[in-house]
């Protein structure tokens, strides 16, 4: 008796994801939740050079940015809280020091335009159709750094507008870097703050641009896919044992189940057997022994070193210190 339904998936034939190749993550909270696992596992992969970002307009002025090397000055900045921010990023890169903050933030503006060039694959993990507008310089930001409610006016992306950044944004990196993958998907995290159906009306808007971006409804030649983290959340983990303390965020096991089912569509199968070995490393490295002088542990620890200089010696960017 089978007692869940199961989001169908199908194995990607082509451009897989292998040691060879190079990961930007962009996205909501959940890119930092997959960013950690290919970490843990060793792939080359960059998470969120900005910091988290909800939505894709936040998505598509940083990278329209970093493409065109447009670097910040002083008076984007912002002042609140005895410290300086950018609406633009996370207040990951907050600083008490103006030139600071400007000093991170350019420096992220030439690593993502390099990430950019280089990264066979982008994952974009969407979070939320609602935004919101700095009233003073009529912006749409990506933080709002907690400034009073009263500076912003709260506005829900259209399905034209969520399409027309995605295409944007597929058509800027592709501009300098033409061969590209891009891998989409849509949060689990649920956004409860903005009501529950709130909520499901941002995600749906969500789902049907990026389908209409995947399924080709475009004249971009390019074809894009979609990874269903959100389907899988709501669907084939329908119970709130699954979730965090807060019933919002996906606990470990749920982003372990997710992750699992990403690897079998999207990593190589020589990869796999690499994770394999790299998983007794990590578990390896977090072992204590009962007697760390005695002769069994000794050979253990041989035998974990030969495997960390089998694997360092084929794959150079490896690093377990």
């Amino acid at each position: 008796m089978n007692l869940k339904t199961d989001i169908p998936l199908t194995k990607q034939q082509h451009n897989q994801i292998d040691y060879n190749s190079k990961l930007l993550l962009i996205g909501s909270c959940f890119s930092e939740n997959i960013g950690e696992k290919f970490k843990y596992f060793k792939f080359q992969s960059r998470v969120n050079p900005f910091g988290i970002l909800f939505h894709p307009l936040a998505i598509e002025n940083l990278i329209t940015r970093a493409i065109n090397q447009d670097y910040y000055t002083e008076d984007e900045l912002t002042f609140h809280n005895e410290q300086w921010c950018c609406l633009d990023a996370h207040s990951k890169l907050n600083s008490a020091s103006k030139s600071d903050l400007l000093k991170r933030l350019n420096a992220q503006i030439k690593f993502t335009n390099q990430q950019i060039k280089e990264s066979t694959h982008i994952i974009i993990t969407l979070g939320t159709s609602w935004v919101y507008r700095h009233i003073a310089s009529d912006n749409i930001v990506a933080n709002c750094h907690k400034l009073p409610q009263k500076q912003f006016l709260k506005e829900l992306l259209s399905v034209e507008q969520i399409l027309e950044s995605l295409e944007a944004i597929i058509s800027l990196v592709r501009s300098i870097n033409p061969k590209v993958n891009f891998i989409f998907t849509v949060s689990p995290v649920r956004h409860i703050k903005d009501g529950f159906i709130e909520n499901t009306r941002s995600k749906a808007h969500l789902i049907t641009a990026i389908h209409q971006i995947t399924k080709g409804n475009r004249s971009l030649s390019e074809v894009e896919m979609y990874f269903p983290s959100y389907e899988i959340m709501m669907d084939e983990l329908r119970d709130y044992r699954f979730y965090s303390a807060d019933m919002i965020h996906p606990n470990e096991v749920a982003i372990n189940y997710i992750w699992d089912k990403f690897i079998k569509v999207w990593i190589s199968e020589t990869s796999n057997l690499t994770m394999e070995d790299i998983e007794t490393v990590q578990k390896g490295l977090k072992h204590k022994p009962f007697n760390s002088n005695s002769e069994a542990h000794q050979l253990f620890i041989a035998k974990l070193e030969k495997l960390i200089k089998d694997l360092c010696k084929k794959y150079p960017h490896f690093n377990f210190d």
